[in-house]
């Protein structure tokens, strides 16, 4: 469906420019922003992609990932076409940079979808969400007023004046850092690193349950340095965070060879250092998705795959020290 977008200016010559994300598109009369969802319309910034689904799964919450956010649960996964990042390595690059065939869903239709399959609310994911801005704001309302939960899974590249508009709605987040060197952003996928470290801070702050994700690229964010920098920016918001490094694998683009196992390890190595939660993922090492308790270093939560079994946990706190896990 075609409505009116939110957040652009109107400028001299019939132009605008989208204020919705730091990309700030200058659009002339029929063009789209680099979202591939936002074009102008006569001088007026419309979207095409309000309730547009182009794929829909009841998917394990630690899919997300979300490995600290109601743990074993199911929860309605969906998402939209486009981004505005144009990543190399994209893995979902055949929706995110290429139109594909949609189905639309009204927002209260979304809720009745939610409620099913004993899932907790809605994940929107497999794409960039935030480009979904008008329909996360319509339909999460009502997510909300149902009990509901609300996730993203994004690369955080928002404005903060929409960013917060939307903040109030959102219960977690798994937000991808995806390298903490501003030139990888800027070759890797075409966009600019400070306004999502900015936002990071911004959706910790704001009471948002947040996980990280970085995907450890060979030769391009996989040094020492690398690892220990995000490290630290990580921990200067919160050692409490959960980071899921997770193995790369040749895609659209990127053909460079898949991440070692090595590769991963050491990166779990320099994290695990100054951070309580630190995760592997996408590829299997014993251990390295489970949750312990930092304290007293009992096993609580162990997983295989989606698979999960809870062991020393009760009521978000380690059932044998009481350390508080900050698991919801």
């Amino acid at each position: 469906m075609i409505i009116n977008a939110a957040y652009y200016e109107k400028l001299d010559g019939n132009k605008v420019r989208c204020r919705l994300c730091p990309a700030d598109c200058l659009l002339t009369d029929g063009k789209f922003g680099i979202c591939g969802s936002r074009f102008n319309r006569n001088g007026k910034l419309m979207t095409d992609n309000f309730g547009e689904l182009v794929t829909a799964c009841y998917d394990p919450i630690e899919k997300k990932p979300l490995y600290h956010f109601h743990p074993g649960t199911v929860i309605f996964s969906t998402g939209a076409n486009g981004c505005n990042f144009s990543c190399d390595n994209c893995q979902n690059w055949e929706i995110s940079q290429t139109r594909v065939a949609t189905h639309f869903v009204a927002p209260s239709e979304l809720v009745e979808l939610a409620r099913k399959n004993d899932s907790i609310g809605v994940a929107y994911t497999y794409t960039e969400p935030l480009i979904w801005f008008e329909y996360i704001m319509e339909a999460g309302r009502l997510i909300k007023d149902a009990g509901l939960k609300n996730v993203i899974v994004t690369n955080g590249y928002i404005n903060s004046e929409p960013l917060e508009e939307l903040l109030p709605l959102i219960d977690a987040a798994n937000i991808d850092l995806k390298g903490i060197n501003p030139q990888f952003y800027k070759t890797v996928c075409k966009g600019k690193l400070e306004p999502i470290i900015n936002n990071i801070r911004r959706f910790y702050e704001a009471g948002v349950h947040v996980e990280l994700t970085n995907l450890v690229i060979p030769t391009k964010n996989d040094s020492d340095e690398d690892f220990e920098l995000l490290t630290d920016f990580v921990t200067s918001v919160s050692r409490k965070i959960p980071l899921h490094f997770s193995a790369y694998y040749p895609t659209f683009k990127m053909k460079i060879p898949p991440t070692p196992t090595e590769t991963l390890m050491r990166a779990y190595e320099v994290a695990a250092k100054k951070l309580d939660y630190v995760y592997v993922g996408n590829v299997h090492i014993p251990d390295k998705s489970d949750t312990f308790c930092p304290s007293c270093k009992k096993l609580l939560i162990h997983r295989r795959g989606y698979s999960i079994e809870i062991i020393g946990l009760e009521h978000g706190k380690c059932a044998s020290c009481g350390y508080d896990i900050g698991i919801k």
